[in-house]
């Protein structure tokens, strides 16, 4: 299962962890619904309606006293788990509907007020402190449908709304509250989602450039070590010339000797591998290009056919930087083809005056028509009708969206579509030349 999935069954072990809210937030939140509260019987008591100003003054200060115990008492810095926030959102529900059913039930149009805990719950606790909250604020508004004093009104006077007008009132309540709740989970959840994605990207880029410069140090320390270990060979052919043939010490030599031969190969191999940081080690040709890229997965079941398509026949190979955004990235579309192919996939390269391409084309069962047009996004399964291979990375949906945003990055894109002809799906990748 895909771990940051809207739904993942993994909220049960988080239940009482650290969540999102911190504490001050909620404070500061009630310090407003405080503010408007005592605002609202300012106006009302102004315009001398007939109000049990006592009782609501008492419940407006039942939630200050609650601020400031959690003010004294509490840390305000602290994230808070989905345990003490659901329970500090279920009072805010609490209060706000004994204030309502002293002020007319669902008749009173601040009864709107009642989606703003759910619309937090929704926003930022897990899903089922957020249905106890909304399914709260449903028991609570229905009761105070029915059980509720008379809406504060002039002396004398008594106004009461149709029966039907409350009963639509409630009705209403409950479908903002569905819709509200709906799309701010949704929208938070799609959010979550792409952030961890990135985080993603941005950590394996970051362990790429790492090996990259791991590259470029090895290169540079075989360079610097290639003349102290000279001289070490030096020492050690002249003791063998000075000492005995059949004495310990020529003995000593010739094995010091020969170490220090194979410490030249090691560090000849290194220094071949290439150093990263430096701009000649950095430049290698299309064809090795692809060539690094498709190697890891030759030898699989899907055969990898590489081919070079030079602008002209006469034009030398090209050269261009090695980065590791479009390496990784290319490397993802590859895995992804080879995952998937029936017998083979074909990498081809070619590029013009301005631009480099590599098309990647396997015989795959393609891509769900229902999933094309979201392709790019994280965490989506792009051919669920094929298991992956055990050379399959992930499975997660993260490979395309990774390769989408690696290749933006350096000023490239992706085309991701299904093959007109035959089966399978097709993938262009282009990006500017240096």
């Amino acid at each position: 299962m895909d771990p940051y999935s809207l739904f993942d069954t993994r909220w049960r072990g988080d239940f009482y962890n650290t969540g999102q809210l911190r504490r001050s937030t909620l404070t500061s939140l009630r310090w407003m619904a405080i503010a408007g509260q005592l605002l609202a019987l300012a106006v009302i008591s102004f315009m001398q309606l007939d109000l049990h100003i006592a009782a609501c003054l008492g419940v407006i200060a039942a939630s200050a006293a609650v601020n400031l115990v959690i003010i004294k008492t509490l840390p305000l810095d602290r994230r808070i788990s989905n345990t003490e926030a659901g329970a500090q959102l279920f009072f805010d529900v609490v209060q706000l509907s004994f204030l309502l059913y002293l002020t007319g039930g669902m008749q009173n149009p601040f009864a709107l007020l009642l989606l703003a805990p759910v619309v937090v719950a929704a926003k930022t606790l897990n899903r089922v402190v957020f249905a106890s909250i909304a399914m709260t604020v449903g028991v609570l508004s229905g009761l105070i449908l029915f059980f509720h004093l008379p809406l504060p009104w002039y002396k004398g006077q008594e106004f009461t709304s149709p029966q039907i007008y409350q009963y639509g009132s409630w009705f209403a309540l409950q479908v903002g509250m569905l819709f509200t709740s709906s799309y701010t989970w949704r929208a938070t959840a799609q959010t979550r989602r792409l952030t961890q994605a990135l985080a993603a990207t941005d950590a394996i880029l970051a362990h790429e450039k790492k090996l990259s410069a791991l590259g470029g140090m090895a290169a540079a320390a075989a360079h610097k070590l290639g003349t102290p270990l000279s001289t070490i060979q030096l020492v050690a052919k002249e003791i063998v010339n000075d000492a005995r043939p059949d004495s310990d010490l020529a003995e000593d030599a010739l094995l010091l000797l020969s170490q220090a031969e194979h410490c030249r190969e090691i560090l000849l191999e290194l220094a071949q591998r290439g150093d990263k940081g430096d701009a000649m080690h950095d430049q290698l040709s299309l064809s090795d290009l692809i060539r690094e890229i498709t190697e890891p997965f030759v030898g699989f079941e899907a055969q990898i056919i590489t081919k070079i398509v030079k602008p002209k026949p006469d034009v030398p190979m090209l050269v261009l930087t090695r980065k590791p955004e479009f390496v990784y990235g290319l490397t993802n579309i590859v895995e992804n083809a080879a995952d998937f192919a029936k017998t083979k996939v074909e990498v081809i390269g070619t590029w013009t005056d301005n631009n480099i391409s590599i098309e990647v084309i396997d015989d795959g069962p393609g891509f769900a028509s229902s999933v094309l047009a979201k392709i790019g996004e994280p965490y989506i399964s792009h051919r669920p009708d094929k298991q992956h291979k055990p050379h399959r990375a992930g499975g997660m949906g993260l490979g395309v969206f990774i390769a989408t945003t690696l290749m933006e990055r350096v000023g490239g894109s992706i085309k991701i579509s299904n093959r007109k002809d035959e089966t399978g799906a097709h993938v262009q990748m282009c990006w500017p030349r240096d």
